[in-house]
C-alpha cells in the first residue's frame, strides 16, 4: 500500500517492437487494407494498453495516480521534441490542432492592416480562426493557391516572395496538402519568411509522424499536429510549438489556471499560496490552460515509442516504396495521380482520381465492400497507408479495383 503523500509506481513492461511492413500490433483491426491513416489511425496494441493503463491507475489509486500523469506530460513533450528538433520548454500540449491555430490566431498582438497570407485549398482549421482575426482586428488575407506550388513550385515561391516584400506579418500553412499530399517547401518558405521579418506558422498535422520534420532549419515559429492521424494516437490532443522569441510575442488571451508559474503551490505547498498574480509563462505553455486528456496522453507517448524505434525518415521511405509499387497500376487503370515527381515534394499521401471526380465517393464505398479503407477529399480517392502497410496489400488493391471496374460502381459507371 501507499502512504496518503507517496505516488504509486506505474506497471512496466517489456516494450512492444514495431516493424515496418507488420500489422501484429494491430490484432483486431478488420479492414482487409487500411489506407486512411491520413483521416484517423486505429490504435496499436501498445496504444490500448497505455489507455487502459491509466485508467486502472485512476481505479486503483485516485488522485495519487496524477502524479503519473503529470511524469507522462513531461516525458511526452520531450519526445514530441525531439520529433521536431525543438526543445521540451518550448513544447505544450493542447486539445487539438485548432487550439493551437487559435492560440497564434488569439494571442498575436496585431496591428490593423497587418496583412496574413493563407492557401487556397487548406483544411479550414489552418484558414477559420486567421479569417476571424482578420475580422476582429482589420487584418488583411491575401491568397495565394496550394496548386501552384504543385505545378509550377519556383514561380510560386517567386509570388510568395513578392508578398513578403510588400510587408507580411504570418504565413500559415499546412505541411503536407490534405487533399493532394503535396508536401510543402516549408524550408524554403521558412528562409524567405526570415529573410522579410514574417513570421511562419505551420499545421503538421498530415506530417507529423511520417514526414522529417526541423523547426529549426525550416525557420519555423509555430507549429501545431493533432495526435490522431500519423501520430496514431487517440484524438483529444495535439502538439503545439512556439519558437523562444515568438513566444515572447504573444499575449497571454487564452491564458488559464495552469498558464501561471508555479501553478500547484496553493494545493501543495500549505497556507498562503492561493496567490491570483503569479506570472504567466512566456513560453508555448502559456496554451496548456487546464485540466488535460490523460489518455490519448498515455496513447500518444506509446505511440510515438513506436515511431521513435523506426525513425520518421525511414517510415517516410517504407512508405514511398508502397507508393511507388500502387501508383503505375492506378495510372494503367485509368487514375490520375497528384503524386508529385520530386521526392521532396512527396508525403504519405497518394491521392488519385477518377476521369470523373463526381465518382470518387462510390469508388470509396465500392473499394470499402473490398475491405479497402481509404479518403475521399474534395474529388480525391486519398490512399495513405503507414509504417504496419505491407507492399503484399498492393496486390488486394489491385485486385479490388478490377472488381469494381468489372462489376461498375454502385452509383455510376466506373472510369
Amino acid at each position: 500500500m501507499h502512504s496518503p503523500t507517496e505516488a504509486p509506481v506505474s506497471s512496466s513492461s517489456p516494450p512492444a517492437r514495431a516493424a515496418l511492413g507488420s500489422r501484429a500490433l494491430f490484432p483486431d483491426l478488420e479492414v482487409a487494407v487500411y489506407l486512411n491513416h491520413a483521416s484517423l489511425s486505429p490504435p496499436s496494441e501498445p496504444v490500448r494498453q497505455a489507455v487502459r493503463g491509466v485508467l486502472d491507475g485512476y481505479a486503483r489509486h485516485g488522485m495519487l495516480w496524477y502524479r503519473e500523469e503529470m511524469e507522462r506530460r513531461e516525458r511526452l513533450r520531450g519526445q514530441l521534441a525531439r520529433l521536431i528538433n525543438a526543445t521540451a520548454e518550448n513544447m505544450a500540449l493542447v486539445p487539438n490542432t485548432s487550439a493551437g491555430v487559435m492560440t497564434v490566431a488569439l494571442c498575436l498582438p496585431w496591428r490593423r492592416g497587418d496583412r496574413i497570407v493563407l492557401f487556397k485549398g487548406e483544411f479550414p482549421t489552418n484558414v477559420t480562426p486567421w479569417q476571424q482575426a482578420a475580422r476582429r482586428h482589420g487584418l488583411e488575407i491575401l491568397w495565394m493557391e496550394t496548386e501552384a506550388f504543385r505545378h509550377d513550385r519556383p514561380a510560386a515561391l517567386e509570388a510568395l516572395e513578392d508578398h513578403l516584400r510588400a510587408g507580411v506579418r504570418l504565413v500559415a500553412v499546412s505541411a503536407v496538402q490534405f487533399t493532394t499530399g503535396q508536401r510543402m517547401p516549408l524550408e524554403a518558405m521558412g528562409e524567405l519568411c526570415h529573410r522579410h521579418g514574417s513570421e511562419l506558422f505551420v499545421d503538421a498535422i498530415q506530417a507529423a509522424g511520417v514526414v522529417p520534420l526541423d523547426v529549426q532549419a525550416m525557420h519555423i515559429d509555430y507549429l501545431t499536429a493533432g495526435s490522431h492521424k500519423w501520430l496514431m494516437a487517440p484524438e483529444g490532443l495535439a502538439a503545439f510549438y512556439a519558437s523562444p522569441e515568438a513566444a515572447e510575442r504573444l499575449e497571454p488571451n487564452v491564458a488559464a489556471w495552469l498558464s501561471h508559474e508555479d501553478p500547484f503551490a496553493f494545493l501543495t505547498e500549505g497556507p498562503g499560496q492561493l496567490r491570483y498574480d503569479r506570472p504567466i509563462v512566456q513560453s508555448a505553455r502559456m496554451a496548456e490552460a487546464g485540466t488535460f486528456n490523460v489518455l490519448a496522453t498515455a496513447g500518444l507517448e506509446a505511440s510515438l515509442g513506436l515511431i521513435e524505434q523506426l525513425g520518421v525518415a525511414a517510415i517516410l521511405e517504407h512508405v514511398q516504396s508502397w507508393h511507388d509499387a500502387a501508383e503505375p497500376g492506378l495510372i494503367e487503370r485509368g487514375f490520375e495521380s497528384a503524386r508529385m515527381a520530386e521526392y521532396g515534394g512527396r508525403s504519405g499521401i497518394l491521392s488519385v482520381r477518377p476521369p470523373d471526380p463526381s465518382t470518387t465517393p462510390a469508388w470509396a464505398r465500392a473499394l470499402a465492400e473490398h475491405g479497402i479503407g481509404c479518403g475521399t477529399p474534395d474529388g480525391w480517392l486519398r490512399l495513405s497507408p503507414h509504417w504496419p502497410n505491407a507492399p503484399t496489400e498492393i496486390e488486394q488493391l489491385m485486385a479490388a479495383v478490377d472488381r469494381v471496374l468489372a462489376e461498375g460502381l454502385p452509383d455510376g459507371p466506373g472510369p
